[in-house]
């Protein structure tokens, strides 16, 4: 496996750590509602954080932008849309299936829809076969949804030692949810596909290849602001039991608070796609759609690593984080089995 295949999976890996304790500083918020604080962080992580990045990245900023087609930016920004539907569903399958069968189906449905469906759109998919990497590769994606599973598995057996279950079970409307949710959020990957005329450009500009995605965002991530802002301020506006003046109007100390945490919870979620621009930007061209994979698989395990540092798997016995050790290391063997399938 070559440095720059190792140093691309890394850095998947720091995006996905990123998107594991992204809710962390979210906790902290008190006294407001979940569209408020959501609302809030997804400014940053939406909005103001793509463009000071693309505004410091660029030598011109507004010549970069209007130097694309409308017809080119309109699939750009409507992917990032589909990935914004996808993160609206996200919370109401954990609603209906709670979080360990919600998280399972979501996370491999959006696993294998945004990973496998690039190249077979491209005609690629058949090509993968034809060669013993591209064999490999799709075996570690495979090997990848089974460690997803496995996990699952582990939090659903943690899930019942606490008595823990969903807010209003409902396994119908959870599974369609769930599978919309895994297709939607699919989303990021087809975006970042439609962007490569955007990251070309980015790179006859001069930035660095790290970076050349990072311009792009001010797109994807509007498309995907849109929703998130719209379904966030329409539930404000019509929900008599929210009120987004009342949230405002607690103690000056907490609004500061909570606008920090709130802010924070966004950057943190914003530097996910930060890193994962640099993974993306170290995979071979040839096999760009494993980062997709990469990033969800990752994220997956590094959500198991967290819950245990955190010690939320202290009183459920041995046997789910048995299980949980067990997924996590099968995704672990997926990384390297993906890696060593673009080195050949």
């Amino acid at each position: 496996m070559n440095h720059a295949i190792l140093v691309g999976i890394f850095w998947h890996l720091v995006g996905a750590a990123s998107a594991a304790c992204f809710y962390a500083p979210f906790k902290k918020v008190k006294k407001w509602s979940w569209e408020t604080m959501w609302s809030i962080g997804g400014i940053m992580s939406w909005l103001i954080l793509p463009w000071t990045v693309s505004a410091i990245l660029l030598p011109d900023f507004w010549g970069y932008y209007t130097s694309f087609s409308f017809s080119q930016l309109l699939p750009v920004f409507l992917f990032g849309a589909m990935w914004g539907i996808g993160n609206i569903n996200y919370g109401l399958t954990m609603r209906y299936l709670g979080m360990s069968m919600g998280i399972g189906i979501a996370i491999g449905v959006t696993l294998v829809v945004g990973t496998l469906m690039t190249p077979l759109l491209q005609g690629r998919f058949v090509a993968l076969f034809s060669a013993s990497g591209g064999r490999m590769t799709l075996l570690g994606v495979l090997v990848a949804l089974i460690g997803v599973a496995i996990v699952a598995r582990a939090g659903l057996m943690k899930e019942r030692a606490m008595g823990i279950s969903a807010e209003e079970f409902n396994l119908k409307k959870g599974l369609i949810l769930a599978i919309l949710c895994g297709i939607f959020s699919a989303g990021m990957s087809f975006a970042m596909d439609a962007a490569r005329p955007m990251h070309e450009a980015a790179k006859a500009a001069g930035i660095n290849p790290l970076y050349v995605a990072l311009p792009s965002y001010v797109v994807i991530m509007g498309g995907g602001a849109l929703i998130n802002l719209g379904y966030c301020l329409i539930r404000l506006a019509t929900k008599p039991e929210l009120s987004i003046k009342a949230d405002f109007s607690v103690a000056k100390s907490l609004l500061v608070t909570n606008v920090l945490f709130a802010a924070l919870g966004g950057m943190m979620w914003y530097l996910q796609f930060f890193f994962y621009a640099w993974g993306h930007a170290s995979i071979p061209p040839q096999y760009d759609f494993v980062s997709w994979m990469l990033h969800m698989s990752l994220y997956v395990l590094c959500g198991g690593i967290v819950g245990l540092v955190l010690k939320e798997w202290k009183s459920v016995g041995r046997r789910p984080v048995g299980v949980l050790s067990i997924g996590c290391l099968v995704i672990i063997l997926a990384a390297n089995i993906v890696g060593l399938g673009m080195a050949e």
